[in-house]
């Protein structure tokens, strides 16, 4: 077929899941390791995830596309309520939630705030229990992990999970294709993700910053793409580059010094740690120019929100 679209056998499932949780909880990693590639970044700084990715996962029974939220949590910032309403609006139209906790931190408040959230929806949408990260936990804090998951609310199914060495992400995978209603997929063959190339290359230049900077500082990191072209007057015989030309917005003088670094040398660092995953992203040699500029107080503006992509 043309359009893309191999013939389905009978019985074939598709539609939509997302993974909800606390910020750091493994959502991002969990998502990657069930599509197979890295479509959405990740990072042990918390609230790494602003956009709603979806990666789409393929298989002969099936097509799951799992859309890869920000974590929940209570707001300090505009920001933080335009990405907590993300979470909500992406929630209301899945086939299947999947609401993780990590094996390694005792549930607490931030996790009864979000299940007394999906409470609302739980009466219409399955809602599994799944332990993250079992690989940085001993088997006792694993166990203790479940019996709070499962005193927080009646879920579908409850089970622990590592997206780091694949302990019973295909178990997951099965399980959350279950509940997926009948139906044709919804993406061809061999897409594994509908975000632009703008918005997966501003995500890695992003991961790339985020890497080694501390306290508020990673809430104040925001990238836009101004220009992804192909570089004109290459010789015939080079192999293609793209042009690609970014700013790094941050909110104050004092976080532009430090995302610049000592003469230049942590920009440098950014942009080569993150051309090389643009690179394998895209299959293509990469030009990438790289600056830094201040939009003060831009979490709380919505002017500034909106210019940045919010």
């Amino acid at each position: 077929m043309t359009d893309g679209f191999a013939p389905v056998p009978d019985g074939f499932r598709s539609g939509f899941a997302c993974f909800v949780g606390r910020p750091n909880a493994g959502k991002s990693t969990l998502t990657n390791a069930l599509i197979g590639s890295k479509i959405a970044i990740t990072s042990s700084r918390p609230q790494t995830t602003r956009h709603a990715i979806r990666g789409i996962l393929h298989r002969p029974d099936a097509q799951l596309v799992v859309v890869d939220t920000p974590g929940l949590h209570k707001p300090r910032t505009l920001l933080g309520s335009r990405l907590n309403d993300v979470v909500r609006e992406t929630w209301a139209e899945v086939d299947v939630i999947g609401f993780c906790v990590p094996a390694d931190a005792p549930v607490g408040r931030g996790d009864e705030f979000i299940v007394n959230e999906l409470r609302s929806v739980a009466g219409r949408t399955p809602v599994l229990g799944i332990v993250t990260k079992t690989d940085i936990a001993r088997p006792e804090q694993i166990a203790e992990r479940l019996t709070q998951l499962s005193g927080l609310m009646d879920f579908a199914e409850v089970l622990p999970c590592s997206a780091v060495d694949g302990f019973q992400v295909d178990l997951l995978s099965d399980l959350l294709v279950a509940r997926l209603p009948e139906g044709p997929p919804l993406y061809p063959d061999g897409e594994l993700t509908d975000e632009p190339e703008e918005t997966l290359v501003a995500e890695l230049i992003r991961e790339a910053a985020l890497e080694g900077v501390r306290d508020e500082m990673p809430h104040s990191i925001a990238v836009v793409i101004e220009e992804m072209v192909p570089r004109e007057g290459r010789h015939q015989k080079a192999a293609p580059m793209l042009n690609i030309h970014a700013n790094i917005y941050v909110e104050r003088q004092s976080q532009k010094g430090i995302m610049i670094g000592k003469g230049g040398e942590r920009l440098r660092q950014v942009g080569t740690d993150s051309r090389r995953q643009i690179e394998a992203l895209l299959g293509t040699k990469v030009f990438l120019d790289l600056h830094v500029k201040i939009a003060k107080d831009w979490q709380r503006d919505p002017r500034q929100l909106r210019k940045l992509g919010f």
